[in-house]
């Protein structure tokens, strides 16, 4: 402690021209200090206003720099020190010495400025204003292809203070980005796969720049997804497949990115993945199937990338995923009913799939998940049961297949992303099946749940969908019965509000349906269609200047079907809607108004 107080009395004193041999002392014993105790050590220089004194003896020509450097190194690695070392100034003397060609001075000079900037704003501003990062990168560039250890140690240096000065801040990020930082890391990572430190740093920058957006369109030009599933595949330490999976799911989110790691062979690992790890119950292992099967499902987000593996229903990829489905994890479940809704994404794929057989996997998934199921994997599996319904060729197939009653099964639940998919998959399911839809209209249970949703006023997602369930089982089936349960069940109102929605094909599909109700069963949902105030709402909707064309022409055709009502036609009359409609016999849209003139003269004969 004695030598340690001398040193630093010493030190306060010390000029630049100072004997090389008394001052290399001081410094050894501080370096000495620190190695034994850091923090209590780095205090006591703190207090002793010796960080001044060394912005001084950063100097390119003192034999003393690569000491004093590695001593700011050392004392940086403390929170408190940080502040206190971009206050005395020593940032620009640092990024000087940048410039030096010393390795062991530019070794110690990138430690101190990279300690500096971790977690510290102050420091990282600092290194920005004075110009380091740009200098760092240029030395990134051209030690790039260098393979000796020295080298190799500088670069890793380098790499980790990049990493300080931009980690979590999307200025720097986007600076180092537009610096083309990113082709220099892929090449390093290329050149230095066997060099483990100098991998796991460009492991870590590439995990810290891949969030941003702009990145992505510059990995896109590198041939990181090669590099990446080369080092993938030569891992066996579970952190280190981690550290990869976490550069490769931000990645992954980039459509050209996915095809090339598909193309890379990517696929073929985490299938192997998943193989090795499923009837483990090991927490690494588990944590692997689970980040494994997510990329996989990622990976068929992207259009060519999962056409690719879909290889016309024959490609392998796809079998393996399909055997994910009757699996016992969770997990794999998940991820296989999510990857089926993925291939589900366009017509050819969804008929090829039906007539294969994959409705009975799901359905017999879904029976597994009935009491007390796995919400997600019940979420997972009526997403890819609705998918396959859009063609209009699976419809019938999967009606008769039973899936309507599967899905029916899940009308308890309580969970807002199951009732939302579950109405969504009925809903395409009877588009355009009349027979379906009247079954589905008279099943009493179901119209009532609909109408309880309807009100689900938290869940937008779920009211829509209900809405637009109860409008679309009266169009399909254009059934007395159908309408007859819905009045009965309190339905009337609910679409008369939806024939106020903010969206143009909500509010069509609810002008239709109350259309079909003022022609079949108009006596029946009379005083409902009253209470509803649905006279004023279409007074309003004829009235207002924005809205559609389709809205007008139906609203038209809604009224004059409502004048076969005795109180509706007096609310009709009442509110002077020939004035309203003779304005549109001049629309430009000329099915509007043709319907404002026919529309004119059945109010002016009931009149």
């Amino acid at each position: 402690a004695d030598n340690l107080s001398d040193a630093l009395k010493k030190l306060k004193i010390t000029t630049p021209d100072s004997t090389t041999d008394s001052l290399e002392g001081c410094l050894d014993c501080l370096l000495q200090a620190l190695a034994q105790n850091n923090m209590e050590t780095s205090e006591k220089i703190q207090k002793s206003g010796v960080l001044q004194v060394f912005a001084n003896l950063l100097t390119p020509q003192s034999s003393c720099t690569a000491k004093v450097a590695n001593i700011i190194a050392e004392v940086a690695r403390n929170e408190f020190m940080r502040n206190p070392c971009v206050d005395a100034g020593l940032i620009p003397p640092l990024v000087q010495l940048l410039n030096c060609k010393d390795q062991e001075v530019l070794l110690q000079t990138g430690r101190a400025l990279g300690n500096i900037c971790y977690d510290s704003h102050e420091g990282r501003n600092a290194v920005d204003h004075a110009g380091g990062a740009h200098i760092v990168v240029d030395h990134l560039r051209s030690l790039c292809s260098k393979t000796d250890p020295a080298s190799e140690k500088l670069l890793t240096v380098f790499c980790g203070m990049l990493m300080n000065y931009s980690n979590e801040n999307d200025t720097l990020q986007s600076q180092l980005i537009n610096m083309g930082v990113i082709p220099t890391l892929v090449k390093l990572l290329g050149i230095h796969c066997q060099n483990a430190a100098l991998t796991e740093m460009c492991l870590v920058a590439f995990g810290n720049l891949a969030e941003l957006e702009s990145s992505k369109e510059q990995f896109a030009y590198t041939n990181i997804a090669e590099e990446l599933v080369k080092l993938f595949k030569k891992q066996i330490e579970h952190d280190k497949k981690e550290m990869i999976f976490e550069v490769l799911a931000p990645l992954a989110e980039n459509d050209v990115i996915k095809l090339q790691l598909v193309e890379a062979g990517l696929v073929e690992c985490l299938l192997e993945i998943v193989q090795k790890t499923v009837d483990s119950d090991k927490e690494d292992d588990i944590a692997e199937l689970k980040t494994a099967s997510d990329l996989m499902v990622l990976l068929l987000l992207g259009d060519e990338s999962m056409q690719k593996l879909f290889e016309g229903g024959k490609g392998s990829v796809f079998q393996r995923v399909l055997s994910w489905i009757p699996s016992n994890s969770h997990q794999l479940q998940l991820a296989g009913a999510l990857a089926i809704a993925n291939f589900a994404r366009n017509d050819g794929n969804c008929i090829h799939m039906v007539d294969n057989g994959i409705v009975q996997k799901l359905m017999d998934l879904l029976d597994r998940h009935v009491e007390d199921g796995n919400v997600t994997v019940q979420h997972a599996a009526l997403s890819a049961l609705r998918n396959l319904a859009i063609p209009v060729v699976n419809k019938a197939k999967m009606l008769s297949a039973g899936v309507a009653e599967a899905v029916l099964k899940f009308l308890r639940s309580e969970m807002p992303p199951v009732q939302f998919k579950l109405l969504g998959t009925l809903r395409m399911l009877i588009d355009a099946q009349a027979e379906a839809a009247e079954q589905l209209g008279k099943n009493v249970k179901l119209v009532e749940r609909l109408v309880e949703w309807c009100e689900a006023k938290d869940h937008a997602g779920v009211m829509g969908e209900s809405n637009r369930l109860l409008s679309a089982l009266i169009r399909h089936s254009k059934s007395k019965d159908v309408i007859r349960t819905i009045v009965q069940s309190g339905g009337i109102k609910h679409l008369v509000t939806m024939a106020t929605s903010e969206h143009v094909i909500m509010q069509n599909e609810a002008l239709v349906a109350l259309a079909l109700i003022a022609a079949l069963e108009l006596v029946t949902a009379e005083k409902d269609l009253e209470n509803a105030q649905l006279v004023q709402i279409l007074h309003r909707l004829l009235s207002d200047d924005r809205s559609a064309p389709e809205i007008k022409y139906n609203s038209m055709v809604l009224i004059c079907a409502l004048i076969g009502s005795e109180p509706l036609q007096k609310e009709v009359q009442s509110m002077a809607f020939l004035e309203v409609i003779s304005k549109l016999r001049s629309h430009e849209n000329k099915t509007v108004a043709q319907q404002a003139s026919l529309t004119e003269q059945r109010l002016a004969v009931e009149s």
